[in-house]
């Protein structure tokens, strides 16, 4: 049965939620996820029906007793909006909306609606632009109903599925073009990455659930003013600053944008671009809303976005944030001990910003190795490239050759060995 309708004093949109999971376990996190999703979507959720679904109706997703339910549930609080908490295919959407009269979207299309919403740099535009666009494709018969598309033999093809078809070309046309425009985003991108690599600092890029807390957690660290805000997907566009370490070290960190239980596979492959920095880091730091009820579900839905990005083995420091809102320290260091490094702060009050500064500066050393060389004069050029790729720690002019002690990488620890 459908809950109480919930509390609505806007003129917002009214959204019905359907859960349609096949484990109870994830109920009251999918409901609280779900309805945040609404508010961020600026609709608001006014009721809700649930049904465990092992195997989806191939026709409507719920069973037709469900439906029934649904549709009641619709007429009873005066929803304008259902929101399934999956993803339909095109056959289940146009079925859908044709039942219950009102609009049907599910978890993916509303993610992408905030996603749009949240969109300000014309990169950002472009990959939400593609993302909805291959989305649609698949779905656009779901715009055309049996009435209006005429079938026949051919010669026979009527008005509707002839603007079907004109459709479906303008958007493989729009598709294409936006790919092209986004990869000459990923050149730019890539070119810079090339040019910071040309500074003595690693890359760290900052990863996790959407709202928790990374771009607070920039702004602590850089003295910046990204912007911040607890609505989910708040930063869509990723943002590099220098934080300044311990003992001389230093990093470019990149905050990206936040993850999501389930994130649609077509977002992943639109922010590409984006999704790079994560790629082409040299460490993550994982940050951990500590305060959440469910955060060992959302750090799993962080880790199956990384794995899906072959980024799952990256080095990573663990960042437990929010650590003022905690009221279980017990719980809170029993997780630091099983997510080893990890450290515990709060980007709000700044608690806890000294260890992970020495705990960032440790994953930088642990990157690096030690390294004693006397580098020949007519090979002088190397001193700089120590400088660009690592830590120079001490260097002198002798007569056989420039003596240098340093922190290098791997690769340029091997070139300064080749140079004797």
């Amino acid at each position: 049965m459908p809950r109480a309708p919930f509390e609505t004093k806007s003129a917002a949109p009214r959204a019905l939620l359907v859960f349609v999971h096949e484990d109870a376990e994830q109920d009251e996190y999918a409901h609280t996820e779900l309805t945040s999703l609404c508010q961020a979507a600026g609709c608001d959720a006014v009721g809700e029906v649930s049904q465990r679904v092992q195997h989806p109706n191939s026709a409507t997703y719920v069973g037709k007793g469900k439906l029934e339910e649904v549709w009641a549930a619709v007429r009873d609080t005066g929803a304008d909006l259902v929101i399934f908490d999956c993803e339909l295919n095109a056959i289940q959407l146009r079925n859908l909306n044709d039942r219950l009269k009102v609009r049907v979207i599910d978890r993916t299309q509303l993610i992408l609606d905030i996603f749009s919403l949240r969109a300000h740099s014309r990169e950002g535009k472009l990959q939400v632009e593609l993302a909805q666009l291959t989305y649609m494709m698949p779905k656009l018969t779901s715009v055309y109903t049996e009435f209006e598309r005429q079938k026949g033999g051919i010669g026979m093809r009527g008005p509707g599925e002839t603007q079907l078809e004109s459709d479906r070309q303008r958007m493989r046309v729009r598709i294409k073009n936006l790919k092209e425009e986004l990869e000459q985003v990923s050149r730019t991108r890539s070119r810079q990455r090339q040019e910071r690599r040309r500074r003595p600092f690693p890359f760290a890029c900052l990863v996790g659930y959407t709202s928790a807390g990374k771009s607070s957690l920039m702004n602590r660290l850089s003295g910046s003013e990204v912007f911040a805000d607890p609505m989910l997907f708040a930063t869509l566009d990723p943002t590099t600053r220098k934080v300044d370490l311990p003992d001389g070290y230093g990093l470019f960190l990149t905050d990206t944008v936040g993850f999501v239980r389930n994130l649609p596979t077509n977002l992943i492959a639109a922010f590409r671009a984006t999704l790079e920095e994560v790629v082409d880091a040299d460490f993550l730091i994982h940050v951990v809303d500590a305060s959440h009820e469910n955060w060992e579900s959302q750090q799993e839905a962080v880790m199956a976005t990384l794995a899906s990005l072959e980024a799952d083995a990256k080095k990573t420091l663990t960042v437990f944030n929010k650590i003022d809102k905690v009221k279980n320290r017990d719980d809170l260091n029993e997780s630091l001990a099983l997510n080893a490094p990890s450290v515990a702060v709060s980007a709000k009050t700044g608690d806890g910003i000294s260890d992970f500064l020495q705990a960032a500066s440790a994953m930088i050393r642990s990157l690096l190795m030690p390294v004693e060389a006397v580098i020949p004069y007519a090979k002088s050029g190397l001193v700089q490239e120590c400088y660009n790729y690592g830590r120079v720690i001490s260097i002198s002019h002798e007569p056989d050759g420039i003596h240098l002690k340093a922190e290098l990488t791997s690769e340029m620890a091997a070139k300064v060995a080749a140079a004797k």
